[in-house]
């Protein structure tokens, strides 16, 4: 802290640090960062060559396997910095010099190269923090390699992006901002035939946010089986958000339940951003009815809905990422994009659809990246 003692910064500053720990850096996580950025190269033939040229080869193997993981433009600043660094060193450099040397018989002058004043010590400073910057580099690509399976997971347990029941034209679709999200969809036939359908969106991105989604998914496909209403369903999940999910954290959701025989939606909208109801006439319908987010209150109730669905009639559920997108002067795609989205691919199946959306949010927000996860879910009326 500014105006503390210098022992007492140190103090504080070293905190925690062993020296067998600092000695590890060096033995154990050098060799296993050098174990694991060379993984797959191709040595083949570095067994026979001598000491010198051995250990040549694999610093370069190593460089290449190493540099390669980054990205093409932070790639292009490690090669500005290195070649910075290789021409700092020449200029420090003085030439040949006679260096007086001690051997074990006597003191014997050699030529060997001079440079300025602390150059060894510039030196020193550059390898430590490019060790540091391999090491970062490791604990980075490990979280990576562990995010990647993460999201293989949290996609299988989706359902597949299209399928059709009873007279429904389902397709879902979601993109996370991250490489994990807490956006997700879900689709279930019920026993009797009726079919659920619900689309959430917990508060917040990446990991966190995966693993509620995750919970609340499996909570919902429980309770469905119990034959729950959307009412007393949306107030049994929100009871067990509160009570096992962080107080910081809540989550909205849409869920409907569809009935073939009568073609009767019956929903509750739990802070969700409203589904769009899109008529064959064209006429647009918002679906709000139900309460507040799950996870704020644990005494909250809920009221449900009900609307009739018709052959040609798409209702499409999104999360806000989608009316949220911004161009680069700020401007969001918002729920009109959306509807002209929906207007542009009136009477096409419910994939083209839900494709043209993403496609359309995607060319409003161009080179910006998407600041929040986009999920889409459209439900088309396909007659009988």
């Amino acid at each position: 802290m500014p105006g503390d003692p210098p022992n007492t910064f140190f103090e504080t500053y070293t905190r925690g640090l062993t020296a067998d720990e600092f000695q590890l850096l060096f033995t154990r996580d050098a060799r296993e960062a050098y174990r694991v950025l060379s993984r797959g190269l191709d040595a083949a033939g570095v067994d026979g060559l001598p000491w010198h040229r051995r250990w040549i080869f694999q610093l370069r193997l190593f460089f290449f396997a190493f540099t390669l993981k980054l990205s093409p433009p932070r790639r292009a600043l490690f090669g500005i910095a290195l070649v910075s660094a290789a021409i700092g060193g020449l200029l420090l450099f003085r030439g040949i010099a006679l260096t007086p040397t001690r051997t074990p018989l006597m003191r014997l002058p050699l030529p060997l190269p001079a440079w300025e004043d602390g150059t060894l010590w510039l030196l020193t400073g550059f390898l430590l923090v490019n060790l540091l910057f391999v090491l970062e580099v490791l604990d980075r690509f490990t979280l990576k390699n562990d995010l990647e399976i993460a999201r293989e997971i949290q996609t299988a347990m989706l359902p597949p992006g299209s399928l059709a029941t009873g007279p429904l034209d389902i397709d879902g679709r979601t993109r996370p901002a991250n490489t994990v999200g807490g956006d997700f969809y879900d689709v279930l036939s019920l026993p009797d035939g009726r079919v659920v359908i619900a689309l959430g969106d917990v508060a917040g991105k990446g990991s966190p946010a995966s693993l509620l989604m995750a919970l609340l998914l499996a909570m919902l496909r429980t309770i469905v089986d119990e034959g729950t209403e959307p009412a007393a369903l949306t107030s049994r999940l929100n009871t067990q958000i509160v009570r096992h999910a962080p107080g910081s954290r809540f989550i909205t959701l849409f869920v409907g339940l569809y009935d073939p025989a009568t073609d009767v939606l019956r929903y509750v909208n739990a802070g969700q951003t409203p589904p769009l109801l899109r008529r064959r006439d064209g006429r647009v319908e918002r679906l709000e009815t139900g309460g507040i987010a799950l996870g704020m209150f644990e005494g909250s109730t809920y009221s449900a809905a009900e609307t009739g669905l018709a052959a040609g009639d798409v209702l499409t559920l999104y999360s806000d990422g989608v009316t949220e997108a911004e161009d680069q002067e700020g401007t969001p795609f918002d729920e009109a994009g959306l509807e002209r989205a929906l207007e542009t691919r009136a009477g096409q199946r419910a994939a083209d659809i839900g494709a043209g959306i993403v496609s359309a949010v995607e060319a409003h927000a161009r080179a910006t990246k998407l600041a929040d996860d986009l999920t889409v879910l459209v439900v088309r009326h396909a007659g009988r």
